[in-house]
């Protein structure tokens, strides 16, 4: 075990996961902490947390990719910051392992352990899916996929071979939650942008595809909102394929399978596959030695503590937001849980740090408890769909919504100002379109120059 790292010997608040409610309880307690003679570590593999509801508007082109991210070390001064992999917490002796990036590991003592590890993508073993697919769950995911989109495009453009050129420019999309919706959206607009800049294609050659297995989209708004975003969608020329599944995805080959009777509807290729088909809690809840539920989420009390089996609340031991079944006491949430999203995030986090303030303080906690704010979501350029406070609504003022809300919840007003500046550029430059090339293979280029003609 490599000790490598000078790390702080003084009482430490752990942090797992640098995530929305990471980032967040650290920089409510960093400073109280460090007065009271203690230090908040915060430990995470990413450098960053990811303002994940904007992955759409970077595969969109609106924002770049790095300003999505909020760098731990820059907004978090007087937080241990330590970039590596909890892989075990032993709270009876209040210890945490570490996996460091260059393999050797650490054992960090802690008070109090905070985790909030967040959600990872949820799969099924489909076949073909881990080759073929790509996710929407992280940065280096929006903008792989952003630049896979206007690479294929391009070589497209220049195929003779009609199979060849059908594949590249089948743009599928499955999953029907505001993730997928979003994403799907985003894709139709950036995919006719460069499609009509482009002479060589046109917009018949596109074929793009949204597949979900349930018989309705998107679940956060009405039913009719829901109905009508998938006629908005058809009328941009999407194929939205309800009460419809995954089969199969090998070498790119997607089989559809009707939800009803199992049956083959539909088989073609796809050069591009998106899963957005859910999450689950970071496998790091397992790992952790506490309770779960059958969903592998840390089980949780109003008060954002821990709890064993029988409900006790486990002192030192605290959780919120995706990798938590934190009660929703609304009543509001589905099996009485709150859902996964930004808004309990973050309003989880603050009302976290101020219990356990109060529990080192011998003061009463405060139970969670917050009504929905609505949902809005993008629906590309312009467009958008929610229910903001119970207020339904479409178009142009929802895109709005979905922008001034978002824009306001990205953490830190130095990122808030680098989104609102990528949106000004856009409004008066147009989108950005320009793929970045070699992203997977940056060194080829060199590696040809530095080869010589000999051996060329």
């Amino acid at each position: 075990m490599a000790t490598s790292q000078k790390l702080s010997d003084k009482p430490r608040t752990l942090i797992v996961g640098g995530g929305y409610v990471g980032l967040t309880v650290a920089q409510q307690l960093q400073k109280k902490v460090k007065e009271a003679g203690g230090v908040v570590t915060l430990v995470d593999p990413l450098p960053y947390m990811t303002y994940q509801p904007f992955l759409p508007e970077v595969v969109g082109g609106h924002i770049e990719a790095r300003h999505a991210v909020v760098s731990h070390r820059k907004h978090l001064k007087d937080t241990e910051v330590v970039t590596g992999k909890v892989t075990g917490v032993d709270h009876e002796a209040r210890t945490a392992t570490v996996e460091l990036d260059d393999g050797d590991t650490i054992e960090l003592s802690y008070q109090d352990v905070v985790m909030a590890a967040g959600a990872t993508t949820r799969t099924f073993p489909i076949e073909g899916l881990a080759e073929q697919g790509i996710g929407l769950k992280t940065i280096e995911e929006a903008l792989t996929l952003r630049n896979q989109i206007l690479d294929d495009i391009e070589a497209a453009s220049t195929m003779t071979d009609e199979k060849a050129k059908a594949r590249a420019l089948t743009f599928t999309v499955v999953g029907g939650g505001f993730a997928g919706i979003e994403c799907i959206a985003e894709i139709e607009d950036i995919v006719r942008a460069a499609v009509d800049a482009n002479p060589r294609l046109s917009q018949s050659d596109v074929r793009i595809v949204l597949v979900e297995a349930m018989g309705r989209i998107m679940p956060e708004v009405s039913e009719d909102q829901a109905e009508g975003v998938v006629e908005h969608l058809r009328s941009r020329g999407i194929e939205v394929l309800l009460n419809t599944s995954l089969g199969s995805a090998v070498d790119g080959e997607l089989q559809l399978i009707d939800m009803a009777d199992k049956s083959e509807i539909d088989r073609f290729e796809s050069g591009t596959l998106v899963w957005t088909a859910g999450v689950a809690a970071n496998a790091v809840a397992k790992s952790s030695g506490f309770p779960v539920d059958e969903r592998g989420r840390l089980k949780g009390s109003p008060t954002l503590q821990i709890v064993d089996d029988e409900g006790r609340a486990i002192p030192g031991a605290w959780t919120a937001g995706d990798v938590a079944a934190t009660p929703d006491l609304t009543g509001a949430g589905p099996g009485g849980f709150c859902v996964p999203n930004a808004q309990h995030a973050l309003r989880q986090a603050k009302m976290l740090a101020k219990n356990l303030l109060a529990a080192r303080a011998g003061e009463s906690l405060t139970e969670y408890k917050h009504e929905s704010l609505g949902a809005v979501a993008g629906l590309g350029l312009y467009k958008g769909v929610g229910n903001p406070l119970g207020v339904k609504l479409t178009g142009f003022p929802a895109w709005l919504a979905h922008r001034g809300y978002h824009g306001m919840a990205i953490p830190t007003v130095e990122r808030k100002v680098r989104v609102a500046s990528n949106w000004l550029n856009e409004l008066l430059f147009g989108r950005d379109f320009t793929q970045l090339r070699d992203l997977e293979t940056p060194r080829r280029q060199f590696e040809e120059a530095a080869t010589p003609a000999t051996k060329k």
